[in-house]
């Protein structure tokens, strides 16, 4: 017999993009450039030398980007806004050019049926913000705030869904500690203020916005882990505490709970490392919020025990982060089949971040706003897209996510990552996440069979 996992009929079904990994259009219309754009022309930091200048054309092709959107049937999109394309330096008035950008994409969804979802902050800081400290200084907060704003007020009276901050692990950890992203600084203390100054940008812009129109709703996207530790020994114990307290618990806590884990900072005070909070702080961080983005993509295992670390992951957890080093954690192989980019693929963990956050956190509407794989497949002779392995692995999330719906989790949608073949950060172009395939130098869109088998997924209300 077949069993059937059907979905609630207003769950919202959905693909998500980033701004300066579709748009391109990098110089045009007033925009500025944004740390992305330093990062990428620098020598040595993205593979091959690429850069998201042209990226896969968004800017000038978005109405048959959504036209593909309508074809698959999505119920919603989320994409992220330029801030150096509405402000090109970071503040001020906003570029009328760049506002209006984002009024005919939003325009042209709705008049398609889809629901847009925009994000204020997926990386891209405009550089003169940077020049000027980046987040580590917490005037950037402020200056979020106003950018944050000026976008609502633009779009708010037919946006109701806004997110904040996407991922602020990344901008802070591999933008300011690790140095593999943009602005690619290794300074962990700067990190740590980031870090902090990312959940404060956040936090004064619900505040502002929702004082415009309180209808709509706010809130922002974590990329969230499982973590377990590679034995019971009180040394592995220990390291899956620190990373599940610095990968997961910093960012919930106060948005949620309106407090950083205490045995975090008893850690980075170990180091003597602060986050420089001030009076009030916690409280704007934890302004109420109407929903929380799920990022998920793999589960780490962890060991403190000495060793060789055998897992490739991206983490800020490394030579250039002295309050978790090598002597503390190192990442180890779980022994699972990885994607195209060596992450390994758990959808179990995917099932306990969800039902953990339904039963350890305060109630809030929970929406998966990233999850994907990345795979190098190529367009065979016949004008397709094999890309079986990634139809595996949304499935078997989305399985998951139906598991934890049914056990009562808040889970009211599902943003797979990405639209759109795209530039992939430091990895440039030579890693696929896309529904639909690009060729970079015509910049053709062909789907994929995961776009079709997507597509049937939405039409029929869930998986069979």
């Amino acid at each position: 017999m077949t069993t059937h996992h059907t979905f609630p009929a207003d769950f919202r079904w959905g693909a998500a993009t980033a701004a300066y990994q579709i748009e391109g259009a990098a110089a045009e219309d007033g925009r500025g450039p944004s740390v992305w754009d330093t990062f990428a022309r620098t020598p040595g930091k993205v593979l091959g030398g690429d850069t998201g200048d042209v990226a896969v054309d968004h800017y000038h092709r978005f109405r048959d980007d959504v036209a593909l959107m309508a074809g698959l049937g999505l119920r919603a999109y989320r994409f992220s806004i330029s801030w150096p394309r509405v402000q090109p330096y970071g503040s001020g008035p906003a570029n009328p050019r760049g506002l209006d950008f984002y009024r005919r994409l939003v325009d042209e969804l709705l008049g398609a049926g889809i629901e847009p979802w925009p994000t204020l902050y997926h990386w891209d800081l405009p550089q003169t913000l940077e020049d000027a400290g980046g987040w580590p200084e917490r005037e950037t907060a402020h200056r979020f705030a106003d950018y944050a704003t000026l976008v609502h007020d633009a779009l708010g009276d037919r946006v109701r869904h806004w997110t904040t901050i996407n991922e602020p692990w990344c901008a802070a950890f591999l933008g300011y500690a690790s140095g593999e992203h943009a602005p690619g600084r290794r300074e962990p203390a700067a990190a740590l203020r980031a870090a902090h100054h990312l959940m404060l940008g956040h936090g004064l812009a619900v505040e502002a916005m929702r004082a415009r129109r309180p209808e709509n709703r706010f809130g922002a996207a974590v990329n969230l882990y499982a973590i377990s530790p590679a034995s019971a020994v009180n040394a592995d114990l220990d390291a899956a505490r620190r990373i599940d307290g610095m990968q997961n618990r910093f960012f919930l806590d106060p948005l949620l709970r309106g407090a950083y884990p205490a045995d975090v900072l008893t850690d980075l005070e170990g180091f003597g490392l602060d986050l420089a909070l001030k009076d009030g702080d916690l409280a704007t961080v934890n302004q109420p919020i109407d929903q929380l983005g799920v990022n998920y993509y793999s589960r780490f295992t962890v060991s403190g025990v000495p060793g060789e670390a055998t897992q490739a992951v991206s983490s800020p957890f490394s030579s250039h982060s002295p309050w978790v080093g090598s002597d503390f954690v190192r990442f180890v192989d779980g022994g699972r089949p990885v994607t195209g980019m060596g992450w390994e693929i758990d959808e179990s963990g995917l099932h306990e971040v969800l039902t953990r956050l339904h039963t350890e956190y305060p109630p809030v509407a929970l929406y998966i706003t990233e999850n994907g794989a990345g795979y190098d497949e190529a367009l065979n002779g016949d004008d397709t897209v094999d890309d079986h392995e990634r139809v595996a692995y949304l499935d078997a999330h989305l399985r998951a996510c139906h598991a934890a719906i049914s056990e009562g989790v808040p889970l009211r949608g599902y943003f797979t990552w990405s639209l759109l073949d795209n530039f992939e950060w430091a990895w440039g172009y030579s890693k696929r996440f896309g529904l639909v395939h690009v060729d970079y130098a015509t910049q053709r869109r062909v789907p994929k069979q995961s776009a079709h088998w997507y597509a049937a997924v939405i039409r029929q209300g869930g998986l069979r």
